[in-house]
C-alpha cells in the first residue's frame, strides 16, 4: 500500500453514474456502520482489493464519514486447490449477512473442475442472493487509449445492465443444471438452457428504467435500449415483451431496440448514440467486455451486481495470476467498483456522506487522468498498482 495509507481492521461509481442506486428504492435502514464481506480471491485480486480499501477509507475520512468493518472470506481457485471447497465453510452465509460484498478476482488457469470448467463461487453467490442487475458503467477518460478514431468517442459515457442470474448462464456448470445431457436422440451432444423468467425480467427492466430516469435528471439523454435476439428466440421475444409492458409505466423515458448482433456493430460504429442498455446475461457478458475495450481495457471495467437484499461489487477483469504481487495491476476498475459500493451503502445504511465519498473517488480518478498523473502499465504507462493508488489518494486529499 502507499505510504501513509489508512490501515484496516481485518483483511474491502461514479457520481456520474450514482443514479443506478435509485433502483434500491426503500432500502434505507437506520444509519449504522456498514459491514463488508471481503473476498480477495485469486491472482491480482488481493492487490486491487488492498487498493480499493485504501481509497474507500480515505474518501470516507475526507468527508468525515464513519468507516466500515471488514469480514475476510476465503474463496476462489486457490481455496479450492487447498481445501477442495471453493469457499470456506460458512462463507456464503457471512457474505449474505454483510451490507455489501467486495470481490477482487476469481480463478486460476491451472485449477479446474474435472469437466474443465472454472472455479466460480461468485456465480453461485449471484444465484443465491439473486443479484439480477449487473451494472457496468462505461466512461472514457482523457489521456487514455482511444480505440476509436471518431472524436465523439472521447466523451463516451453509457451504462450496460446485464441480467446476472439466468439467461444462458442459468445452466452454467456451477449450478449443476444440465437436464438435457444424455439425450438418447443425441448421445454425443450437450445442451444449455436460456431461461428468461417473468419475475426476474420485470425487476430487471424496472431497475433499468429507473436508472435511465435518474440519468435523464442529471442532464444525460436517459434513453433506454432493449438489446435482444427477439427475431430468433422465443425466450428473447418474451424478454422484449416484458420490456414493453414495463415501458408503459415510464412514458417519459425514450426507448429503443437493437438485436444483439447489430449492437455489436454499433458499439464500434456509433456507441456515443446510446445511454443505457439492458440485456440478457450472455449478451451482457460479451458486450460489456467489448465496451470496456473501447475505453482502454478491462482495467477500467467497474461492476456492481445488485439484488433486492444484497449486492456484490467487483472489477470485471480476471485474476491475471502472471502479474499477481508484482505491482503491475491497474487497480482502477476495482477502485471505481468500490465507489459504486459506497453509493449503494449510502442508501442501504442511510449514510448520505458515503455518496459524497463515492463522488470524491470518481472526481479524483477523472482529475488524475486529466492531469496525466494516472499512467497504468496496462496502457503502456510507467505506474504500477502502488503508484496508481497513491496518485488517486493524492487527488482525494488535494480536493479536501
Amino acid at each position: 500500500m502507499p505510504a501513509g495509507a489508512p490501515e484496516f481492521v481485518g483483511k474491502e461509481t461514479l457520481q456520474a453514474d450514482s443514479d443506478w442506486i435509485s433502483a434500491q428504492e426503500g432500502r434505507s435502514d437506520v444509519a449504522r456502520t456498514p459491514g463488508l464481506a471481503v473476498i480477495r480471491g485469486d491472482g491480482i485480486g488481493g492487490d486491487v482489493t488492498d487498493a480499493t480499501l485504501t481509497i474507500a477509507a480515505a474518501a470516507l475520512d475526507a468527508v468525515g464519514a464513519t468507516g466500515f468493518t471488514c469480514d475476510d472470506i476465503d474463496a476462489g481457485a486457490a481455496c479450492f486447490q487447498r481445501t477442495g471447497k471453493d469457499i470456506e465453510p460458512g462463507g456464503e452465509e457471512r457474505a449474505g449477512d454483510a451490507d455489501a460484498i467486495f470481490l477482487g478476482a476469481i480463478g486460476l488457469p491451472s485449477v479446474r473442475h474435472p469437466d474443465g470448467t472454472e472455479i466460480s463461487p461468485h456465480l453461485r453467490l449471484r444465484e443465491r442472493f439473486q443479484l439480477y442487475a449487473g451494472v457496468r458503467p462505461v466512461r472514457a477518460y482523457p489521456n487514455t487509449p482511444q480505440r476509436l478514431a471518431d472524436p465523439r468517442a472521447a466523451d463516451l459515457d453509457l451504462v450496460i445492465i446485464r441480467e446476472s442470474t439466468e439467461g444462458l448462464f442459468y445452466s452454467a456448470a456451477v449450478h449443476d443444471r444440465s437436464p438435457v445431457e444424455g439425450d438418447p436422440a443425441a448421445p454425443t451432444a450437450i445442451s444449455d438452457i436460456m431461461r428468461i423468467s417473468a419475475s426476474t425480467t420485470r425487476k430487471l427492466h424496472e431497475f433499468a428504467f429507473r436508472l435511465a430516469a435518474r440519468r435523464q435528471q442529471r442532464g444525460k439523454r436517459g434513453r433506454l435500449t432493449c438489446v435482444d435476439k427477439a427475431n430468433v428466440f422465443r425466450s428473447q421475444a418474451f424478454f422484449r415483451s416484458i420490456f414493453d409492458e414495463v415501458s408503459k409505466f415510464h412514458p417519459d423515458i425514450e426507448t429503443g431496440y437493437s438485436y444483439v448482433d447489430a449492437m455489436a456493430l454499433d458499439m464500434v460504429r456509433r456507441p456515443w448514440e446510446f445511454d443505457v442498455m439492458v440485456m440478457e446475461n450472455m449478451f451482457g457478458d460479451i458486450l460489456s467486455d467489448l465496451a470496456g475495450g473501447l475505453v482502454g481495457g478491462m482495467g477500467m471495467a467497474a461492476c456492481g451486481e445488485i439484488g433486492d437484499e444484497n449486492a456484490l461489487f467487483q472489477p470485471a477483469h480476471g485474476s491475471a495470476p502472471d502479474i499477481a504481487g508484482q505491482d503491475k495491476a491497474n487497480p482502477l476498475a476495482a477502485i471505481l467498483s468500490g465507489a459504486m459500493m459506497l453509493d449503494y451503502l449510502a442508501a442501504r445504511c442511510d449514510l448520505p456522506a458515503y455518496e459524497v465519498a463515492a463522488a470524491r473517488i470518481e472526481d479524483a480518478v477523472a482529475a488524475g487522468f486529466a492531469a496525466n498523473e494516472l499512467r497504468p502499465m496496462e496502457f503502456g504507462g510507467d505506474m504500477g498498482t502502488i503508484a496508481m493508488t497513491g496518485a488517486v489518494l493524492a487527488h482525494l486529499q488535494g480536493a479536501e
